[in-house]
Formats: structure tokens, sequence, C-alpha cells
């Protein structure tokens, strides 16, 4: 393997945000709270809270999801402050309600993810005229993981709510001044029912991808025998021997991060502040949420180190998924310990020991992925201009700022052809 980097979250096409400032979003809070559309299916609406009516609705909606309407609300709680979160409310034309779609308002810079020198000379640009090529966004979908389509209370599925959103987004987009409409990071299995939003003057480009690992082994030693290249295997194996010979690690498995908040946030801080790529910036408080709100779920693993933590990650379980969301690392010492490949080893053998049958990483950090055998998880990006007349244009621009072009790792990956 090559140079380690330790950047692990989870970023998009999107990245750096200049997001709205608490002023614009208060003042604009009432406004938001009144926009009402007529569709042809009946009515949209725009609220920032879930009408106490509809609040079966709303978590029924994303049930079957790894990060179901319990996250979304603690989401929208610790990062009130860095994004403007809302619902959309479809109903239908006899007034019933029939899906609640979340979504978020956000400042974008459209030039994250491009080359350097094209960075640099926006930088140059932006002296002079500092909004240059930032937009604002409706963007649907999660502020900090995936997005997904809401099913609706009377099919149970989502291809009415993916019909619907078409013609609700853009005059709603419209009203709170959005020049850009984006679903953010949804997975390639909404491809076929989002065929209306390609109908609809939306252009699908990549974004950055997550990745998986089967986990089809008896146990950690099986998947290096059986799943690694001779020359990997034996550059693993030459740094967990470099791992083992200094100070003993010790792991802890838990539900509730509560207790050690103080030790672990710094760790997420440090890499955090390495990252080239930044959409969401977590608190404390989500965290310590996620364990409170999502104990059946939520999975975090610390390392100590003479008593110290010096790792963390912060995972979900579900339907025989481990998501690996989030990483700390205390860089004093993770490079010399090899702390990346020593935490994915620890967590790789948890899961095959706890059943189960894939272990799944959040996007970036592609080299040490490709070398593990990780296959890429496509997400996609849906945008469009919400004016008509300008979208040809953006639609043809647009790809040649998705950052994935950028980075030559991707395109290593065997299935790399399938985030088109």
């Amino acid at each position: 393997m090559h140079k380690e980097v330790f950047l692990q979250t989870t970023a998009s096409y999107s990245e750096i945000g200049l997001h709205l400032d608490s002023v614009t979003r208060k003042s604009s809070e009432t406004i938001r709270d009144q926009i009402s559309v007529p569709t042809s299916f009946g009515r949209a609406l725009v609220t920032s809270r879930i009408p106490e009516a509809d609040a079966e609705i709303w978590a029924a909606g994303l049930k079957h999801q790894a990060n179901d309407h319990r996250y979304y609300e603690l989401t929208h709680e610790a990062l009130g402050h860095q994004f403007g979160h809302y619902y959309l409310i479809l109903k239908d034309k006899s007034g019933t309600t029939r899906a609640i779609q979340p979504f978020l308002m956000v400042n974008q810079d459209l030039v994250t993810g491009m080359p350097d020198a094209v960075r640099r000379a926006m930088k140059k640009i932006r002296q002079r005229f500092p909004s240059t090529l930032v937009l604002r966004m409706l963007m649907v979908g999660c502020s900090a993981g995936e997005g997904h389509l809401v099913c609706d209370q009377t099919s149970g599925g989502v291809e009415w709510v993916a019909k619907a959103m078409p013609e609700a987004l853009q005059p709603v987009a419209r009203k709170l001044k959005a020049a850009m409409i984006v679903l953010k990071d949804f997975p390639k299995s909404y491809r076929k029912a989002l065929r209306p939003m390609r109908r609809a003057g939306f252009g699908r480009v990549p974004s950055m991808p997550g990745s998986r690992l089967e986990l089809n082994f008896k146990d950690f030693e099986d998947y290096l025998q059986t799943k690694l290249s001779h020359k990997t295997r034996k550059n693993l194996r030459q740094k967990y021997r470099k791992a083992a010979a200094g100070e003993p690690l010790e792991m802890l498995v838990t539900t509730d991060i509560s207790p050690y908040i103080d030790e672990v946030f710094p760790l997420y801080q440090q890499v955090l502040e390495r990252s080239r790529y930044k959409f969401e910036e977590l608190t404390k408080s989500y965290f310590v949420e996620v364990g409170r709100r999502m104990g059946d779920r939520a999975i975090f693993f610390i390392w100590r180190q003479k008593g110290k933590a010096v790792a963390f990650s912060s995972c979900a379980g579900h339907d025989g998924v481990l998501r690996d969301h989030y990483i700390g690392l205390d860089y004093s010492v993770a490079l010399e310990n090899h702390l990346y490949f020593v935490t994915f080893r620890d967590i790789v053998t948890w899961a095959i020991a706890n059943k189960y049958q894939t272990y799944y990483s959040a996007p970036l950090n592609y080299e040490p992925k490709y070398h593990l055998r990780h296959e890429l998880v496509p997400l996609d990006l849906y945008v469009r201009s919400t004016w008509d007349w300008i979208n040809p244009l953006f639609r043809a621009v647009v790809p040649y700022l998705e950052p994935t072009r950028y980075d030559p790792m991707i395109r290593k990956f065997s299935n790399a052809h399938e985030l088109w």
C-alpha cells in the first residue's frame, strides 16, 4: 500500500458548505412555514416541524432505513446551526398527508472537489467577487448521511413520492430563492424509481461513493488469506506486528458514548481538520443523541492506549449491515501504530463474530480501501437549476464539477463503471 490517509466522513459532491447563517434562517423560518404549493396530485406544504397529526406518517416513511426518522430528528437538532432543516409534506386531493420528505437549505461552493489549480484560481476571483460559484441550494436528503425517499402511506412504496417531487420541488425552491435543487447522495438502488426526476430535467451525476466488504469469511485471518493479494497481505502483517510491538491497545464496544464523549470528540475533530472535504461538522450532542435515541442500532468502538483514548468509530448496525460512519484518531500515535488498519481489523473481526454479512464504509479514503478489496457503493446526485431557461446549460456543465472524475484512485476499483 502507499501512503496512509485518514479521512472518513460522509462527504459528497457538494462538500465545503457556506451554510445559512442563523440570522437568515430565523428571518425566513416563518415564511417557510407558510409555503403551500398546489399540484396536480393535491398540495405540497413546507414546515420546519412535523405536525402532531402526521407523526405516525413521518415515522412510517423511513422505518425500513438504518437511519430512520429518529436519526433525521436528532441531526436537525444537533446540526441546526449549520443548515436549515425542513420537511416537504405531500398531500393528495382529499387533503390527506401521503408522505413527508425531509430537505435542507444550504449555500454551497461548486468548485469543491475540483483540481487544486481551479480552486486556487477561484480563490483569486473571490477576492473581488466573493459569491462566485456559490449557489443557494435546496437539498433533498440528510445533512449527515445518505439520502432516501420516504414511503407514502397508501402504497408503502417510494414510487408515488418520486413522481410527486419533481412537480413540488421547483415551485418550492423558487419561493425559497434557491438557484439549484439537489437530491443528495441517493443510493444506486433508487435509479429506477427516480426516472421521473430525469424526465423532469434533473441530471444524474456521481457523488463520492461509499464502499463495502462482504463478510463471507470465517474470521479475519480467512479474509487475509482468501481476499487479499500476497503483497497486501504481507504489508498488513508487517503493520500489525509493528502495532503489536508497541503499547497494547484495548477496545471497548458500547451503544452509549455519553460517558466518553469528552475523550473521543477531539479525535473526530482531528480527522475533520485534516479533511479536504467537509459538509457537515458534527457536534458532541450528535454523537450523544445517536446513542440515546438509537441504542438499538448505534455501536461505538473506542481504542485506548495506556488508558488514553487514541481512536474511535461511530457505527450503526441494521439488517445485517455494519455501517462505519465516522472515525476519530489521535494523530500523535496514529501513523506509528497504524491505527486505521488496526481499527479496521478489530471492527471486521467483531462484525464477523456478531453475524453481520456486510461491512459498509463511508465515502473517501479510497486508496487503502482499494487494496483491502472493498467494492464501491455508488451514490448519486440528481441536480437541476430552479429555472427552466438555464437548465440545459446547467446540465451540460455539472458533469465537469462532480469530483469523482478528478480522483484517479476511484477508477481503479473493479466496479467503478457502476458510478454512472
